[in-house]
């Protein structure tokens, strides 16, 4: 237990750090050392990438998840399930490649008009997806391995790192453009090699499968698990990614850049559910597995209770200074106010959610879940293809925040329907009402010449309001113990 928790402290040390490098290059260094359209380019090339990536591994991460403590033996080099793992992403690279070549002309003439420039880079998709599918699956191994610092590290830390020197590097013109997006696809084949090297130097992972001992652990049952599990990765990125691939379709490469600062800055709301599902994930399969539905209820009251207050926090914080904050950024990215603030409806809608997605994947109802999401993706997609050329990058935004409510509200309805847990009460109704009142305060507030000192004012004063009636409402009545007036 020991072990798990330091690596568990470990891992959220390098989390936060990968999002304040992450903040340090989007809101600050990206915005004044490259121009929109290359921001943009580097995020479709990315998504894009990230999309076919996910499709590569043909369900092996999930599958591995779930079933390698079954061969968990190091004497015998796991029975060599690591070469049976990489069967599947070598079959998924060759599919995809021949897919890709297939439909690169129908590809391309989607982006013909509005980003010429995508087409001049579009072969850097091949090797972008390759690092970036055989990098996730190596990460599984290893964390089914129990060793999950070093892949947190390189992930969180190193890429972000490694694309912020890339970038200083092209802003004092050591480096073209062609040379830059090389870079950026270098990054994540270093990020690689450096996985293949810790995972030999701590496992030796052998190649030669135990056939006989596989048939015997149901490879039939293995791989339509995956399988199923791989068309809800396939959708889960697809909600992350499709918004700025159909941009690209429909208007200038320099709208996807702003739409990338812009939308990035609400996905610190849920910054706090991403850090918790890591947590109370293998807690809520344990409990699921021992029919402990008093434990499970218990982690989905207290989820939704605690981030729906933190992500009101977080809302009021960004939302009340976004104006000022974008100021800071540049004039052009001015223009993504409006996508900040129906982004973060959307990111607040899912910290109302709770723990809700744990609950599904990992009961019986998991497959409830998969369709779920793949009827998401199509909704998306579709909302997506409708609004953005109406409502440009705003309409993207549109379609981010249907998709969050769609998806927060069916998975109430399937754990409710389940499980009968039903976990908003009047203190649910106290937050919102909070967070509109704290809203409203914001228009009352002076507003100086000063960007800097209008973001200090708001972030003091509204801070403190929330605080302070989060407190006299008792919305969290078991911390008031270890407040210094609150100790007996």
């Amino acid at each position: 237990m020991g072990v798990i928790q330091r690596q568990g402290i470990k891992n959220t040390i390098s989390s936060y750090a990968g999002i304040l490098l992450g903040f340090i290059s989007l809101i600050i260094i990206q915005p004044k050392f490259l121009k929109p359209e290359e921001i943009g380019l580097a995020r479709v090339l990315f998504a894009f990438s990230s999309l076919i990536s996910t499709f590569i591994p043909i369900g092996v991460n999930n599958l591995t998840i779930k079933y390698f403590p079954h061969f968990r033996n190091r004497e015998k080099s796991h029975y060599g399930f690591f070469g049976f793992m990489l069967l599947f992403p070598l079959i998924g690279f060759l599919v995809s490649t021949v897919g890709l070549v297939v439909f690169k002309e129908f590809i391309i003439a989607q982006y013909r008009r509005e980003s010429p420039l995508i087409i001049d880079y579009f072969n850097y998709i091949f090797p972008f997806s390759f690092f970036l599918a055989f990098g996730s699956v190596i990460t599984t191994y290893l964390i089914s391995l129990f060793k999950t610092t070093v892949p947190s590290y390189l992930n969180d830390v190193y890429a972000r790192a490694g694309y912020i020197v890339l970038v200083v590097a092209y802003y004092f013109h050591w480096l073209t453009l062609p040379q830059f997006m090389g870079g950026y696809v270098g990054v994540y084949a270093v990020q690689l090699l450096l996985l293949i090297i810790y995972l030999v130097k701590i496992d030796s992972p052998s190649l030669k499968i135990d056939w006989s001992f596989f048939k015997k652990q149901g490879m039939r049952e293995m791989v339509t698990f995956g399988l199923l599990l791989s068309f809800a990765s396939i959708a889960a990125i697809g909600l992350k990614t499709l918004d700025s691939v159909l941009i690209g379709k429909f208007l200038p490469l320099s709208f996807v850049g702003i739409y990338t600062i812009a939308s990035f800055i609400p996905t610190i709301i849920e910054t706090p559910l991403n850090a918790l599902d890591r947590i109370v994930t293998a807690k809520v399969a344990h409990a699921v597995v021992e029919n402990d539905m008093d434990d499970v209820k218990d982690v989905y009251y207290k989820s939704v209770k605690y981030l729906s207050l933190i992500g009101g926090l977080l809302f009021v914080g960004i939302n009340c200074n976004i104006t000022f904050l974008l100021a800071l950024v540049g004039k052009a990215y001015e223009q993504g106010i409006q996508v900040v603030w129906i982004i973060s409806i959307g990111s607040l809608i899912s910290m109302f959610g709770g723990a809700n997605t744990s609950i599904i994947f990992y009961s019986s109802k998991y497959w409830q879940g998969a369709l779920l999401l793949l009827l998401l993706v199509i909704i998306t997609f579709i909302n997506n293809m409708l609004l953005i050329p109406r409502f440009g990058i705003n309409g993207a935004a549109m379609s981010t925040a249907i998709s969050s409510l769609l998806y927060t509200a069916i998975k109430f309805f399937i754990i409710h329907r389940k499980f009968k847990f039903q976990p908003y009460n009047v203190d649910t109704i106290k937050v919102i009402g909070l967070i509109t009142l704290c809203v409203g305060l914001n228009f009352l507030l002076p507003v100086f010449d000063s960007a800097i000192l209008n973001i200090a004012l708001r972030s003091s004063v509204l801070g403190s309001i929330y605080l302070l009636l989060t407190y006299l409402l008792k919305l969290v009545p078991e911390f008031h113990g270890y407040l210094p007036w609150g100790k007996k």
